[in-house]
């Protein structure tokens, strides 16, 4: 069973490039160790193809070669910050009907073209002073992404929600020092909801 990461820095989180099956420090490393703890008698194979800096329109850009070429079976999909923080400076947001229409594109290719399994998570904001205004922008990008989800998407992390719940009592910060790049603490709690969320899809295939 093959398992797509897609995304972003959050995804990337320092992978080597040069070999698709490393998973880097982030999530995605944590999720990995977590399914097959879960599934210790499932073959599993594990592709991190994300990249720092992605916005909605990388993937669409690289989604025959990233995505259709790969023929996963299930594809995970976190995208969506770059989006508001590369346009932040200004406030020169993205259209969201821009941003609805390239994450649509990719969703519909993946179902039309690969017939794997989507799980979507949505992307999130630590709150830190100096970004606290991105939520101007990805408050709205996020229920695009939630309405997607409902018509795209086999399996949902409500990823922002899940790190508002946990750090209560507790550092924002301790879970993404910046607002956006989590730390360890932060990789090793979304890659545990990560596992949850996914295992009935895993069920459902093997």
């Amino acid at each position: 069973m093959k398992i797509l990461f897609q995304g972003d820095s959050i995804t990337d989180a320092g992978r080597d490039y040069s070999d698709i099956h490393s998973l880097g420090n982030g999530y995605p490393k944590y999720a990995a160790e977590n399914i097959k703890a879960a599934f210790p008698d499932t073959a599993l194979e594990f592709v991190n193809l994300g990249i720092s800096g992605n916005q909605t329109k990388d993937l669409l850009a690289r989604l025959q070669s990233d995505f259709i070429d790969i023929k996963p079976d299930i594809v995970s999909i976190l995208i969506g910050i770059n989006d508001v923080w590369h346009h932040a400076a200004d406030r020169s947001w993205i259209d969201n009907s821009v941003f609805e229409n390239n994450y649509r594109t990719v969703l519909a290719a993946i179902k039309e073209k690969t017939g794997a399994k989507i799980f979507m998570l949505e992307p999130f904001l630590i709150p830190v002073e100096d970004k606290e205004f991105f939520w101007e922008d990805l408050t709205p990008k996020i229920l695009i992404i939630r309405k997607l989800a409902r018509e795209f998407a086999d399996a949902y992390l409500p990823t922002d929600g899940l790190l508002n719940a946990v750090f209560i009592g507790k550092n924002p910060t301790d879970f993404a020092a910046d607002g956006v790049h989590p730390t360890q603490t932060g990789a090793r709690f979304i890659g545990g909801e990560y596992a949850k969320a996914i295992a009935p899809l895993i069920e459902k295939i093997k």
